[in-house]
């Protein structure tokens, strides 16, 4: 099996001690990126059939550019609320246009992956 390539951020805790943690998805909200990140650390304790329900802590942070380096902040406090939804419905497969919008005619109904706002 060919082993897949990881994506992940360094961070510094408040005790200045170094963690990583795995980028496991980007998208776009309101015209910024964002990325949701998670501790994959750990080893889970099932079978590859079985659904991963270890409770890895997931984390949604804005991407920040600053010339040739992208920073990771997080999101807004305001926005926390819509990120989250997105981030569900995008984990659970249930998100159906992945930039792709079905949803544009005012019509059909908010799939739930941010990108459909009817006015």
């Amino acid at each position: 099996m060919e082993e897949m390539e990881r994506d992940f951020v360094t961070f510094t805790d408040d005790d200045g001690n170094d963690f990583e943690l795995d980028v496991i998805d980007y998208f776009e909200y309101e015209g910024q990126e964002y990325a949701v990140l998670m501790d994959l650390s750990e080893e889970c304790e099932h079978g590859e059939d079985e659904e991963c329900d270890c409770g890895h802590d997931v984390y949604i942070m804005k991407i920040v550019v600053n010339g040739d380096m992208e920073e990771f902040v997080p999101a807004d406090e305001d926005k926390f609320d819509a990120l989250t939804a997105i981030v569900e419905a995008r984990m659970s497969g249930e998100c159906c246009c992945d930039d792709d919008c079905d949803c544009e005619d005012e019509h059909e109904h908010d799939c739930g992956c941010g990108c459909c706002h009817h006015e």
